[in-house]
């Protein structure tokens, strides 16, 4: 959704922007053509590999943009060590990126084979192994449910205890199985894996990614210049509901007013050629006062 993203924040030369998920680099670049010349851009990402591929993508841009290796729910002490008081435009891209997903040694897919980690940052937090092999049954049942919607929670969570009572449950494929066999059955009617659900709870869980989007959020909005704008794009309801509730406190505070009261969603050519968008939600907001 980079076209909407870039009507959303509608930029001009010499903006200070945020990009607080520069994933792979392709937003940060769009937002720096429109900034072009005297702009300033921040990109931030806790993933080290992908802020280190950013700073390689726009290192011709020079003191034009700062890339930070960081979660953005340390937004305001990130653009304080800059310097920086407020902003013109904050871009939040929330979920797992391309990169992420293809990369098997991540451990964030369930059709690639590679260690159970799912960390953003692998130099902090615990695993996902950890948790699917020390966790109780019970809290198990409830990361799945709570963090993916996972109406078969108690059955998966009950198959994982089980089947790492013979062996520790180490790679993504390992878990993936486990929880075909328990629920896949009950998914033959949905295009969803078997496994979504189960891998998307753990990563939430293992990365505390709402309490992050939600602290991220709130404290961009208050860096908010007066008339700059947020646009968030979620990827699943528990992320959509958070922004929404945030979006519509801060507009009954007189704080903002909503862009767009209902969230855009990706045309249908974006969706075809990239199915991955078709659960990308787009909320946008322009600080007031």
């Amino acid at each position: 959704m980079l076209k909407e993203c870039l009507d959303g924040l509608s930029l001009v030369p010499g903006d200070v922007v945020l990009d607080a998920t520069a994933g792979g680099g392709g937003h940060s670049e769009a937002i720096l053509e429109k900034i072009s010349p005297g702009g300033h851009l921040i990109a931030i990402d806790r993933d080290p590999e992908a802020a280190q591929r950013v700073k390689e993508r726009l290192e011709g841009a020079g003191s034009e943009v700062v890339v930070v290796n960081d979660n953005f729910r340390n937004v305001d002490a990130v653009l304080e060590s800059l310097g920086i008081e407020g902003v013109d435009g904050a871009l939040f891209d929330l979920g797992v990126s391309s990169f992420q997903v293809d990369d098997a040694q991540k451990g964030f897919s369930f059709i690639r084979e590679g260690p159970l980690d799912m960390r953003f940052d692998p130099g902090k937090g615990i695993p996902a192994a950890d948790v699917v092999n020390t966790f109780r049954q019970e809290e198990l049942a409830d990361i799945i449910f709570e963090y993916g919607e996972e109406r078969h929670s108690r059955r998966i969570a009950a198959a994982i205890c089980d089947a790492r009572r013979r062996t520790r449950i180490s790679t993504t494929k390992d878990l993936a199985e486990i929880v075909a066999r328990a629920a896949g059955a009950r998914y033959k009617r949905y295009r969803l894996h078997p496994a979504a659900r189960t891998f998307q709870a753990l990563r939430i869980f293992v990365n505390d990614e709402l309490d992050s989007v939600e602290d991220g959020v709130k404290k961009a909005l208050s860096l908010l210049n007066h008339s700059g704008r947020i646009c968030v794009i979620s990827f699943h309801s528990l992320e959509d509901r958070i922004i929404k509730n945030i979006f519509r406190d801060a507009s009954k505070e007189g704080l903002v007013k909503l862009v767009n009261k209902k969230p855009l969603v990706p045309a249908e050519e974006e969706m075809v050629l990239n199915p991955r968008s078709r659960s990308a939600k787009l909320r946008v907001a322009e600080r007031t006062i």
